[in-house]
């Protein structure tokens, strides 16, 4: 996730250098258009510069602190994805007004059948 990071960030300031214009032939050209949405996207990443430079200092010194709670919810997270068995049998989750979080199902789990008793009675195990 970090080289991830680290790999837009670097590319950003790419894209924030001016290549020189060289005058070409009417024919060859860039259109008005062409040429105003080429300014428009470098002002867009000359502003947004920044705001990324930010990000990515924050990033880095949030580093560790976000993969001890990685560390933490991991098995948190394993557990609860082992007890869903398929995402589309739920509805969106609902936050109750006192902060509950509610997860229905659409269809009604059946529930497993457990040892019957037989004419006497008595449960085979």
């Amino acid at each position: 996730m970090r080289l991830m990071l680290a790999v837009c960030l670097v590319a950003a300031p790419a894209f924030a250098e001016e290549h020189p214009v060289t005058p070409k032939a009417k024919s060859e050209g860039f259109s008005l258009i062409e040429e105003g949405m080429q300014l428009v996207m470098r002002g867009l990443v000359q502003e947004m510069q920044p705001a990324l430079d930010e990000m990515g200092k924050a990033l880095e010194e949030a580093g560790p602190a976000l993969k001890g709670l990685g560390e933490e919810i991991g098995p948190k997270l394993r557990q609860l994805i082992a007890l869903i068995d398929d995402i589309r049998n739920y509805d969106a989750p609902v936050m109750l007004p006192n902060g509950d979080i509610l997860i229905r199902r659409i269809a009604p789990l059946v529930p497993k059948m457990g040892p019957q008793p037989g004419p006497t009675g008595e449960i085979e195990l």
